[in-house]
């Protein structure tokens, strides 16, 4: 490991279009394991809370770009951008692609 850190190195996904992205706007979402390891992976998108929990989950955890697909919204992420806490790097990675994004941040 180098001294920069695994955040500095490790691989995010970053889709190609804000428009791919056609997931679910309400009810109950489970993540699959290889994004959430944790005991309770359900969340509920007319929830907030839970919603903004799923999307930082999603963008940090997800390796394949058919998961940023199927679970993030491009209409919920642009209203809860600016209250995602992510890493510096993956924000970056997004808001570059995406300059829309740091315009709502």
């Amino acid at each position: 490991m180098s001294a920069m850190g695994y955040g500095a190195v490790r691989p995010y996904t970053v889709p190609d279009t804000l428009d791919e992205l056609t997931g679910p706007t309400e009810g109950v979402v489970e993540l699959p394991g290889h994004l959430d390891w944790g005991p309770r992976r359900q969340y509920n998108l007319d929830d907030f809370s839970d919603t903004r929990l799923l999307y930082m989950r999603v963008i940090r955890e997800s390796t394949h770009v058919e998961d940023l697909r199927r679970f993030l919204n491009f209409q919920v992420l642009i209203r809860l951008w600016p209250q995602l806490v992510l890493p510096a790097r993956v924000r970056a990675l997004w808001e570059e692609r995406f300059t829309r994004l740091g315009r709502a941040a």
